[in-house]
């Protein structure tokens, strides 16, 4: 039995169990366990911050049931961690803005093609440098495409299924989307100030932890489920895609916080940054319509860089983007909350899980999966850091029986970003990336710093752990060729 103490000062036990699974029994105001995975290693970056304070927290919320959990890329965030997930009753449970993230809908998108890592040996710099003319990246980056309120209107509410029918995509692309790529809103809940801030940057990839990289199939560790997400060789050319909501998100977040704070205010919180609003209550219904437009968004945003990626192929390659096989293999979506239906204690029931930094990894034969893998399981994306390596997994039953069908999101921050300005040099992750056979293209140097593979966990840790635990079970590795950076 290992004890630990918060910076509250509220003692409490964590317990270790078969390997990788960290129990924090309830205690005081907890209303359910707190569950942690992670392995020793994984562990020990864990107790450098404030996770599994955070976590605590979380498992004092009013409607959660079953535990709180922490996934094994957890690290300090908002309120929640990141790389927390906590399922809350629908009739008297609640809906908190910093269990859902400011990014909404960051997620990631990943692309095959029937090319190999050897056909852009001598391209890659070009290629690299149009997806960069292509793709606006950066702080504040604005889209190449003008919107106006309506459109933008049209897109909180229809999501990528917009972008498809105005020309960025194919038909068949929100067939390998969570929820499709739309999610039901209203657009009437999110503010004018939220569309203005969105309206030009639809489109663009943003800045800090989000990328584009051209990636190459390392290793296949499940054949037949690699195979039927459409890897199927070593050595196959693979583009991952990061980004999410941009400002609108933010916005949304923002105002929704304060709009929370000033109705129901924050006495009983165990953290003011744990605002919420009863799930069933106007306002959250208000701020779930939001959140939902936000996603919509996101699914939109990297529909159209997902257009564009296709473009810059076509332009280097001289072929069709259908000839080369750029199909999408799969969207997972970060950084949301959303009403599923989970088997609690026996009981089946709706709740709305909360996925902060954490994937949905639901196991073969739930309805919300795309046909084409429902026989399979859910495609499960986990980039890992600049210059490391990236995983294709598959969801589980059991992930449905112990984490609401929830995995880790990637790598994990071990380094803020202020320490990583302060201790590193652009030009020095530069050049050893370059030593490695990685191209980097960025906005800024501070996109470069700031996300140096130094600041991460050990992905390869992360992933192992989910395997291990059962909750997300490898099947494909790939690695960086080239990175473009806001």
């Amino acid at each position: 039995m290992e004890k630990n103490n918060s910076n509250q000062h509220n003692d409490y036990e964590i317990e270790k169990s078969n390997g990788n699974v960290w129990h924090v029994s309830k205690k005081g105001n907890m209303q359910v366990p707190a569950i942690i995975y992670a392995s020793d290693l994984l562990m020990d970056k864990i107790k450098n911050d404030k996770t599994i304070e955070q976590i605590v927290n979380v498992s004092q919320l009013k409607g959660i049931v079953k535990h709180a959990l922490a996934m094994p890329d957890a690290h300090q965030g908002y309120g929640f961690p990141i790389g927390g997930v906590a399922a809350f009753r629908k009739e008297d449970g609640i809906i908190s803005p910093g269990g859902v993230g400011f990014d909404i809908n960051c997620g990631v998108r990943m692309i095959k093609t029937n090319l190999k890592t050897g056909d852009i040996a001598d391209k890659k710099r070009e290629l690299l440098n149009t997806m960069f003319a292509n793709v606006p990246a950066g702080l504040g980056s604005k889209a190449k495409v003008r919107f106006t309120d309506e459109e933008t209107k049209e897109v909180l509410e229809k999501g990528a299924g917009w972008a498809v029918k105005q020309g960025f995509g194919w038909k068949e692309d929100t067939d390998r989307m969570e929820e499709n790529g739309c999610m039901k809103a209203d657009p009437n809940d999110v503010s004018d100030k939220a569309i203005v801030r969105g309206k030009p940057q639809l489109g663009s990839l943003g800045a800090g932890n989000h990328f584009l990289e051209l990636q190459g199939v390392d290793s296949i560790l499940d054949e037949k489920t690699a195979r039927a997400f459409g890897i199927t060789e070593k050595g196959q050319l693979v583009i991952m895609v990061h980004c999410g909501s941009r400002g609108l998100g933010h916005q949304v977040a923002s105002e929704y916080i304060r709009k929370m704070e000033d109705k129901f205010g924050i006495d009983g919180l165990p953290d003011r940054e744990l605002i919420n609003a009863p799930l069933s209550s106007d306002l959250g219904q208000q701020y779930y319509n939001a959140m939902s437009g936000a996603a919509n968004y996101a699914w939109a945003n990297r529909q159209m860089i997902t257009h564009w990626i296709r473009e810059s192929f076509e332009k280097v390659f001289d072929r069709s983007a259908k000839d080369m096989g750029m199909n999408i293999v799969y969207d997972v979506c970060h950084n949301v909350a959303k009403m599923e239906d989970h088997t609690v204690d026996g009981e089946k029931m709706s709740v709305c899980v909360h996925r902060k930094g954490a994937t949905r990894s639901f196991g073969s034969g739930r309805a919300e999966i795309p046909e084409i893998y429902r026989a399979y399981g859910q495609p499960v994306i986990i980039p890992g850091s600049m210059g490391t390596a990236s995983y294709l997994l598959v969801g589980t039953k059991k992930a449905e029986d112990v984490s609401f069908g929830s995995t880790a999101h990637g790598a994990g921050r071990v380094m803020s970003r202020f320490a990583a300005v302060k201790k590193f040099r652009s030009e020095k992750i530069t050049d050893e990336l370059e030593k490695k056979g990685i191209m980097v293209k960025s906005a800024s140097w501070k996109g470069i710093v700031e996300e140096a593979p130094q600041v991460y966990k050990d992905i390869d840790e992360v992933v192992k752990v989910s395997h291990e635990v059962g909750i997300g079970n490898l099947v494909a590795r790939m690695v960086p060729l080239a990175v473009i950076k806001g």
